[in-house]
């Protein structure tokens, strides 16, 4: 990909290095021992006294968060030369959906609403719950960001064959595909149909949201082709390498384990390539409606 020295977006928050935040420190603590401490004469002593002091000491500017280390400062964290190169790649291709998803919304008299991504390390908090790097990149509809460690780029690459800058770019505009649906009530309404259904039924509604992500980014890749001349020669096999490698089915076999389509939550590496290719040839989200088409 031709992405040096191009536009890097200004909606990435680099959380690389960082503790874990919202512990909440002591102020939790004091939250999650309340009914109890209100059960006993005693414990409704303990709670004003410590409601006192916590208010006192805010009132004489003293943090008390800091006292007890859940707010304490911690060192800036230093990344290599490739890390470095990644964070900023992953900031170009988010930069280019933007210009992307802002002209076809323009087009339809609607205004794109950018998201947020999230660069972090080991284990990140969000509005959907924490999570560590082993669950891979996800977006999170509550807060509407994409979260990201970039290591998973060196696992797509050792551990699923999947290497290369466009595989990369890929991964990224798939989540920013989850965000596409979010502000266009589509995954609310994925929501509101599996409520009371079965898992089979669930998982395959699953299966339609991830493969129209999957042409959602295939749309994007058009565009970065055609008019931000991105690409270059071997880019899209790239991709089309990566959307196959994380077919349901390849990688339960990896796994070891049986393949069970009723357990599928992202589709085939068949249907993966094949809505991805959708995508980028048509360049046409109107061509995505995973749906309501036979998959």
């Amino acid at each position: 990909m031709d992405w040096r020295g191009r536009r890097q977006s200004s909606n990435i928050e680099d959380r690389r290095g960082q503790p874990l935040q919202g512990s909440g420190g002591g102020l939790l603590l004091l939250l999650r021992i309340l009914p109890w401490l209100l059960r006993t004469r005693g414990g409704r002593v303990v709670l004003i006294v410590g409601v006192v002091a916590f208010f006192g000491a805010r009132m004489l500017g003293i943090d008390l968060m800091q006292l007890t280390g859940a707010g304490a400062p911690h060192q800036a964290a230093t990344f290599s030369a490739e890390e470095q190169q990644l964070a900023e790649f992953v900031s170009v291709v988010l930069a280019d959906t933007e210009q992307t998803w802002q002209t076809i919304f323009a087009e339809s008299g609607k205004q794109y609403q950018e998201p947020v991504l999230v660069l972090f390390s080991q284990r990140v908090a969000s509005a959907c719950g924490s999570a560590s790097a082993a669950v891979g990149p996800f977006y999170c509809p509550a807060d509407r960001k994409v979260y990201l460690d970039l290591s998973f780029f060196r696992d797509l690459d050792r551990q699923l064959g999947a290497p290369g800058d466009f595989a990369q770019a890929y991964v990224v505009a798939h989540e920013v595909g989850h965000h596409i649906q979010t502000i266009l009530g589509i995954s609310q309404q994925v929501r509101n149909a599996g409520q009371g259904k079965s898992a089979a039924v669930v998982n395959a509604l699953s299966v339609r949201q991830e493969l129209q992500a999957d042409c959602f980014a295939g749309v994007w890749g058009h565009a970065a082709h055609r008019y931000s001349n991105m690409l270059e020669p071997g880019d899209l096999e790239e991709a089309l390498q990566a959307a196959a490698a994380i077919g349901d089915d390849r990688l339960q076999r990896r796994a070891g384990g049986e393949v069970v389509p009723d357990s599928f939550t992202h589709g085939t590496s068949a249907q993966r390539v094949e809505w991805f290719r959708r995508g980028f040839d048509s360049g046409d989200m109107e061509q995505c409606d995973t749906f309501s088409a036979q998959i």
